[in-house]
């Protein structure tokens, strides 16, 4: 990839070129243990609270559907005491009336269900949007840096995956769980109330629940950590297969790709099946506990009944309350899967909204306005990684209007000296400066407006022709769009085009030429007309002949304009007023063609080179 190491082991950071990313795809290993989940639930609460109004009305419904619940085994034991009398004295108004009130409280439990369903949805829904939103926006405020050290399709499954794993959670558990936790409670109250006895006998196998839970809990929660991992870096592969099939079809790799398709698939289907073994076996483990307390309440309350200490009503009402006790135990299990998806997924998410922004402005930073275009470098010194300098001590002046041509070896940094002039990276150690001011001084957006860029590898966005030039300045109507087509001489080969400007086209898409889709760019960045033009290889995909026309197009747009040119084709920027030689992080050389050729160094061979079988 274009940003992976160049030259001489040195990182060239992405900045002015629209890549995908590579390198690292988070901070953990398949299968390493996650960090504490108590802290990333933590921090998932926060999203919950901004709902707080919704929530705490899902909570009341819950407490009123929890107090009918707990009620009605009261009203059992009830009816059940109404038979227990002498043959043919049975009071049937007393069973009759124990049925209604029955029927009446499951009514408003179906009522207070239905209620807090709806409302608890809408407030999931929109504490995920939330969620999502506040991770795209984190996307945007991070430092190239660490979009070069993660994959597209990696950061995609934690934006997407991951999310919807949290979304399914919060619609389906939340009030699953709050109305576990108050029924638990309630029907713990009531079973003490009724008996200690069979109170105590009931609570013999919470401590086996506990152990059992927390053993399985730190074994599935290693398990869906790798699962997500791994899905993320299928979803990396299989974005960069689908980019670049043209080229694995080219080179014939298709047995290649299928191959390591199918070793992380694998690995993506080991650590799924362990995830969903792990959590599963719970739910079979509590069944048969449950079951033994029952077994242990039936008997304990059978002897007690003998001894005349409770009547069998209360063994009816207390085989209830426990059944109502164990149930939500049981319901948490079931729900155990999806939990611990959702917080390894919400753990990957946090990871990304916790990383380091982009430094913020300096304090009394001020706004660029409309720059003369003057641009120093003082004694810049720059290394994307610490102690393998890119840059070294570099130092030059450039003039408002003039154009600057940057030549040499790939790797050498004339790209990173522009990256740094936008502030994509600061500087180390030195200082640039904009009309005779550090950069750091104004405010980053109003900096980067002092910029029209056209890239070698050009970035179309899905949209209409005029809508990706249109990018530049969107305010522009569609006379200035065709206007600054015609000065990049693009308008010819839109026109041709079904829809024209009204053309639509795809980011990923091979629908226009890689000819075409720099002509756009060039567009943009006519229509932007900043004071300061930066053209990174902008003819390198094109034909000789339209190579002509755009150079035409370029001599308008650069006309008392700052330029920086980096090109590796030498006629293109013959007629720049300062041409600088980099190599290995150096300015070797600098002046007009004429002079570089008479001096005979370094430029003077390049350019023989390029030309010596004319």
């Amino acid at each position: 990839m274009n940003h992976q190491n160049q030259g001489q082991g040195q990182r060239r950071g992405a900045g002015f070129r629209d890549m995908p990313g590579g390198g690292q795809t988070g901070r953990f290993g398949p299968g390493e243990k996650a960090k504490d989940a108590k802290k990333t639930f933590g921090k998932l609460l926060r999203f919950y609270f901004r709902e707080a109004k919704s929530l705490f009305s899902v909570v009341i419904l819950i407490l009123a559907e929890t107090v009918i619940a707990v009620s009605v085994p009261f009203f059992i034991g009830g009816a059940l005491d109404s038979l227990d009398n002498i043959p043919g004295n049975i009071d049937f108004g007393l069973v009759y009336k124990a049925a209604f009130i029955l029927a009446g409280l499951y009514a408003g439990v179906w009522i207070l269900n239905t209620l807090q369903g709806v409302i608890m949805n809408e407030a999931s829904q929109r504490i995920v949007k939330n969620l999502r939103k506040a991770m795209f926006n984190k996307l945007q405020k991070l430092p190239l840096t660490y979009h070069d050290t993660h994959t597209h399709g990696e950061l995609m499954s934690r934006l997407t995956n991951d999310i919807d794993n949290i979304s399914v959670t919060i619609a389906q558990s939340t009030t699953q769980l709050v109305s576990a936790a108050i029924t638990i409670i309630g029907s713990l109250v009531m079973m003490i109330i009724l008996s200690g006895y069979m109170t105590l006998a009931s609570l013999i196998t919470v401590p086996l629940v506990f152990i059992l839970t927390k053993f399985i809990a730190g074994k599935s929660r290693i398990m869906f950590k790798g699962q997500a991992k791994e899905l993320g870096r299928l979803n990396g592969m299989i974005e960069e297969s689908v980019g670049g099939h043209i080229i694995i079809k080219a080179f014939n790799m298709r047995e290649k790709i299928t191959g390591d398709f199918e070793e992380i698939n694998k690995s993506l289907l080991k650590y799924s099946v362990s995830a969903n073994i792990w959590s599963g076996i719970l739910m079979p483990f509590m069944n048969v506990i449950t079951n033994l307390g029952y077994v242990t309440v039936a008997s304990v309350g059978g002897i007690l009944a003998v001894n005349n200490i409770i009547s069998v009503g209360i063994i009816g009402s207390f085989t209830v309350y426990s059944r109502q006790f164990a149930f939500p135990l049981n319901n948490i299990a079931a729900m155990f899967n999806s939990l611990q998806s959702a917080l390894a997924g919400a753990e990957r998410v946090f990871e990304v909204l916790e990383e380091p922004e982009e430094p913020e402005d300096d304090i009394g930073a001020i706004d660029m306005g409309v720059p003369e275009g003057g641009v120093k470098f003082e004694n810049v010194t720059f290394a994307y990684i610490k102690g393998r300098d890119v840059l070294k001590n570099v130092s030059f002046e450039v003039k408002p209007g003039q154009k600057v041509a940057l030549v040499g070896e790939t790797g050498a940094g004339k790209t990173t000296i522009v990256n740094l002039l936008a502030r994509f990276y600061d500087a180390t150690s030195g200082t640039v400066y904009i009309d005779g001011l550090d950069i750091k001084k104004y405010r980053r957006d109003s900096l980067r407006r002092a910029f029209s860029v056209v890239l070698q590898d050009t970035c179309l966005f899905t949209g209409t022709i005029a809508d990706n030039i249109r990018y530049a300045a969107p305010e522009a109507s569609d006379e200035e769009v065709e206007e600054a087509a015609k000065t990049a001489n693009a308008d010819l080969f839109i026109r041709r085009l079904k829809l024209g400007y009204n053309t639509i086209v795809k980011g990923g898409s091979d629908s226009l030429s890689q000819g075409q889709r720099q002509l756009l760019a060039i567009s943009r960045a006519a229509l932007r007309c900043a004071p300061i033009l930066i053209l990174d290889e902008a003819t390198s995909s094109v034909d000789t002949r339209t190579e002509l026309r755009i150079r035409e197009a370029l001599l308008r747009l650069t006309s008392g304009r700052t330029a920086f040119i980096i090109a590796h084709r030498l006629s293109t920027i013959r007629d720049a007023d300062v041409i600088m030689v980099v190599k290995g992080g150096v300015i070797e050389e600098s002046g007009s063609h004429e002079e570089l050729i008479e001096k005979g160094g370094l430029y003077a061979k390049m350019y023989e080179s390029q030309f010596e079988d004319v």
